[in-house]
């Protein structure tokens, strides 16, 4: 299990290691990096979801570990409270960004003629604290649209018991 940190609580997650084994390696391996520290939730969308895992609070974009291999089809739900891989277009591009659905997503889900996006594990304690980084106003800033006004900072993210 993995407790996170913010500026504006804590809250912590279990993953689903045998559903998605490489998006679960991957974020460990961020994880026991320190790559977390001081980055961001950078797109806040009310009612969809909180991202974050790739910027500092300048929005200055992180080095990343090379991208990973596509998930989405384990079966897994982008369902309240699931936390899957963010990517680009790019099917298997997915890096350290990660997003946590506010609410049922089933269109990012798998489907046919829809990769969709990787679920790895799921927010067991502090959905309040989910709601309230959901809850921040955001604005446009450097070039992104949803950016929180004041920045919402993930100050450490770090393995604990189960």
């Amino acid at each position: 299990m993995i407790r996170f940190t913010t500026t504006l609580g804590d809250f912590t997650v279990e993953f689903f290691e045998k559903e998605a084994p490489i998006s679960v390696a991957n974020f460990l391996k961020y994880v026991d990096d320190g790559f977390f520290d001081g980055t961001i939730f950078h797109r806040i969308v009310p009612g969809f979801v909180i991202q974050g895992g790739g910027f500092t609070e300048d929005m200055s974009q992180k080095r990343t570990n090379p991208a990973i291999k596509n998930e989405a089809d384990n079966g897994l739900k982008n369902s309240r409270g699931s936390l899957s891989m963010a990517r680009t277009n790019d099917i298997n591009s997915a890096t350290s960004q990660f997003f946590v659905n506010l609410k049922d997503n089933d269109f990012l889900d798998h489907s046919r003629g829809n990769f969709g996006y990787a679920v790895f594990a799921r927010v067991t304690e502090g959905m309040d604290v989910i709601d309230k980084i959901a809850a921040v106003d955001t604005g446009r800033r450097k070039g992104f649209d949803d950016v929180p006004v004041e920045p919402v900072i993930m100050t450490s993210v770090r393995r604990i018991a189960a």
